[in-house]
């Protein structure tokens, strides 16, 4: 998501990571017209915004592309550099992590 600023005629003059006085509309980095403005800017900070954001989630896809490669038994787990093997360990420990946590926060069945 990124935070735009725009101008009189409603055309997108800049893109922030954090919600700006003067830019508080919401948009998809994915949006055409988002799309379109980074492309057409001269703004190389604007670009970096976009990337920066679009990680976070490339990242979860190739996690899920990895895991799905394994699971078919296209690749094995050991196959991967070590250095992998460790990155995608943590990021699953960590997100078992908070799984445990959003149960322990789930609804209550009334003990009492």
């Amino acid at each position: 998501m990124a935070y735009i600023q725009r101008n009189s005629e409603g055309k997108i003059t800049a893109v922030f990571e954090t919600p700006q006085d003067n830019a508080q509309e919401i948009l998809s980095l994915d949006s055409d017209e988002v799309i379109n403005y980074i492309v057409q800017s001269a703004n190389s900070e604007d670009a970096r915004v976009a990337l920066s954001e679009s990680d976070v989630a490339l990242v979860r896809v190739l996690e899920d592309l990895i895991n799905t490669l394994i699971d078919q038994k296209v690749i094995l787990f050991t196959d991967l550099p070590i250095a992998a093997r460790e990155k995608l360990s943590n990021r699953e420990k960590i997100r078992g992590h908070l799984s445990s946590l959003a149960n322990l926060m789930g609804d209550d069945d009334g003990i009492l």
